[in-house]
């Protein structure tokens, strides 16, 4: 279906009521978690909202605010030159319309993370799930539900770093490389504060969901909520 069949279709369902909606954004604020890079290499700025005006002598018939935030701040979309690996490919604005409305399935290791924080998805958890189920949706999206979105009222608990960097799950590298090239879905949807596990800077390669899922064109969704 072409992008426009698509969007006519979208806006027509949510016009009469037929499909539900599900935000599944978090909420900005000033304590929206960020990502924490290696201290020589650039930051992404926290979201900050300044008021400029509210009905007082700044303004005193209108309300209005300046907001500064990183584009990797709270829930975000990675196109494929978000990353080395894509960077002669599309960028945000360049995604057509019709790979933005796509099925999508909801894998929930919510367990598995509450023993381990830094549980990685296998390709066997995925190849096990298509059996009990049905295939990943081609061209549609695979979201990993871990219960990680309840930490994201704090920095501290949503990085879970200590001396040995960031405890978060993810998927393994293997698992990366597998949805990236061999799976037929075009994305897939986490809700930590990236698509990697936090160790995956140790990984082969590092960062593989990035490497991988950027170079094969394919995009990614993070600090994802209500996935239940």
């Amino acid at each position: 279906m072409a992008g426009s069949s698509l969007l006519s279709a979208l806006t027509t369902a949510l016009a009469d009521g037929s499909i539900e909606v599900v935000d599944l954004t978090s909420p900005l604020s000033a304590s929206t978690p960020v990502i924490q890079l290696p201290p020589e290499f650039g930051q992404t700025a926290q979201f900050a909202l300044e008021e400029i005006s509210r009905y007082d002598d700044r303004g005193p018939a209108w309300y209005w605010n300046n907001f500064t935030s990183g584009e990797h701040t709270g829930t975000h979309f990675d196109a494929p030159n978000h990353w080395v690996t894509g960077k002669d490919l599309a960028d945000i604005a360049s995604v057509p319309a019709n790979r933005l409305i796509a099925p999508a399935v909801v894998l929930d290791f919510t367990a598995e993370v509450e023993k381990n924080p830094d549980f990685l998805v296998e390709v066997d958890h995925l190849k096990a799930w298509e059996a009990e189920n049905v295939p990943l949706p081609k061209g549609g999206w695979l979201f990993v539900r871990t219960g990680w979105d309840a930490r994201s009222h704090s920095q501290e608990a949503f990085i879970n770093a200590d001396e040995n960097g960031p405890h978060t799950p993810g998927l393994s590298p293997e698992c990366a490389r597998w949805v990236a090239q061999e799976s037929s879905v075009l994305g897939m949807g986490v809700e930590t504060v990236g698509t990697d596990a936090g160790k995956a800077h140790s990984f082969d390669p590092p960062f593989p969901c990035h490497s991988y899922l950027m170079g094969s064109d394919k995009y990614g969704l993070t600090q994802l909520q209500n996935l239940a």
